[in-house]
């Protein structure tokens, strides 16, 4: 190197360090940021005049346990019936609201996926006003999943700081970093939160935009460690069983279920949509009459309120039977299909992660009755499931194997995971083009 190039090779060294450790610094307060989006993790107070309205109408379901579910169970058959409904019509009375207020739509995407393919510019307000309706409608017991607002806020909090203090072909990549932050905070995997943006919402492998992003969902999960003082895994799983040849068929077989239940799913939804617009009613009725599909599945169980993150802990915990697990499984569905299909402004991230897990279990149930060890097959299954279910239904295989790996700890069970889910995400692309979040992004654009 020429003598008189190196003192310009040291400043330029050291002025990339100095920008990496501010960017990072400040990806780290973004972050911070983002965790405030951690109420949508459990149902928590609402603004008091909504509490006070909600308890006038008998519909608060607030629970100091933390689960939707138990918070269903302890009310009463016409509470429960109505409570969806009333939150799923509020929430499109607050949307409606807030555009009469400001005399025009949103300006920019409020939407994450939105944003990263468009200019990487989102309308705040109404971006935050969306939040806020997704909180009515996620503790008002809507099948709907939310880690689509979590998502949201944190990529809100890095595009804000963006911006203001990066260039403009950046901001795409800090929403990016700040997606795979709230996804990594939100279940607690920082390889599958980064991965998600990079299969997913990037739709190829680019690695070098890979970097900032593992950083921030890192980063992401170390806060969130900090702030809820555990770091704990997201689901406590008990599986004693040494993955042998046997269990790899079992494993590949669940791929190719999983495979062909993926595009069903999607079809399922999309029809399902399609029949609400079909009826031609007003935004809030459209949205009050998913809520009230909802409240009337709960009065069969209680378990179809919410995401489905507590149903899906109680299965690992302690399998169901056959006969429990089909009939959970076939009001879980219907519930995610009117809550979706009505709407409803929320993630399907989680509750694809239940159907999947049913499936699997379902499949491990009958397998289980020619061996002699069905309670680990059915456990095996059942993780399985839910990650082929998701390569299913993302086109993301690489993503949804680390998801579950990084979720529940069985990294045993990684290779098998890798080979099915794969193999679930060919045979459903094939069969489906668009992924779910594709097809979620265009029906609520």
């Amino acid at each position: 190197m020429p003598q008189n190039s190196r003192p310009c090779f040291i400043a330029h060294f050291c002025s990339c360090i100095i920008y990496t450790s501010i960017r990072i610094c400040a990806l780290c307060s973004a972050v911070c940021l983002s965790q405030q989006s951690s109420v949508f993790s459990r149902p928590l107070p609402l603004p008091g005049f909504v509490m006070r309205c909600c308890y006038w109408s008998g519909c608060s379901s607030i629970n100091d346990s933390g689960s939707l579910v138990n918070a269903a169970t302890n009310l009463s058959p016409w509470r429960r019936l109505l409570t969806p409904a009333l939150g799923g019509l509020a929430a499109v009375l607050l949307l409606m609201g807030w555009q009469k207020f400001t005399q025009q739509r949103p300006h920019a995407p409020t939407d994450y996926m939105e944003a990263l393919q468009t200019e990487g510019q989102f309308d705040y307000a109404a971006s935050l006003v969306k939040s806020l309706a997704s909180l009515l409608v996620v503790t008002s017991g809507s099948a709907i999943g939310r880690e689509g607002a979590m998502i949201l806020l944190a990529a809100l909090a890095a595009s804000c700081f963006a911006q203001r203090f990066t260039p403009r072909q950046e901001w795409k990549l800090w929403i990016a970093c700040g997606a795979a932050a709230g996804m990594a905070a939100a279940y607690r995997a920082p390889l599958a939160g980064s991965l998600f943006i990079a299969e997913v919402l990037f739709g190829t492998m680019m690695l070098a935009s890979l970097g900032p992003v593992i950083i921030s969902a890192v980063v992401a999960l170390l806060v969130s460690n900090l702030i809820n003082h555990s770091d704990a895994l997201l689901y406590s799983v008990q599986l004693s069983v040494t993955v042998q040849a046997r269990d790899y068929a079992l494993i590949i077989s669940t791929g190719v279920l999983a495979g062909l239940c993926g595009p069903l799913l999607l079809t399922l939804m999309n029809a399902c949509h399609r029949g609400f617009v079909s009826l031609k009613l007003a935004p809030p009725w459209q949205l009050a009459l998913g809520g009230l599909i909802v409240g009337l599945l709960s009065l069969f169980t209680p378990a179809v309120w919410g995401n489905g993150y507590s149903t899906v802990q109680s299965f690992l915990t302690a399998p169901p039977l056959l006969m429990i697990i089909a009939g959970i499984f076939l009001c879980k569905l219907c519930a995610v299909l009117a809550s979706s299909g009505s709407g409803a402004p929320g993630g399907v991230f989680t509750p694809t992660l239940f159907i999947g897990l049913a499936i699997g279990m379902l499949y491990g149930r009958s397998l289980g009755l020619w061996f002699p060890d069905g309670e680990e097959i059915t456990l095996l299954l059942g993780l399985t499931g839910m990650a082929t279910l998701l390569a299913a239904t993302t086109h993301a295989p690489i993503m949804s194997t680390l998801m579950i790996c990084e979720m529940t700890g069985e990294y045993q069970l990684l290779p098998g995971l890798l080979i099915a889910c794969v193999i679930a995400s060919v045979i459903s692309r094939t069969l489906h083009r668009d992924s779910i979040y594709r097809q979620h992004t265009a029906q609520h654009s």
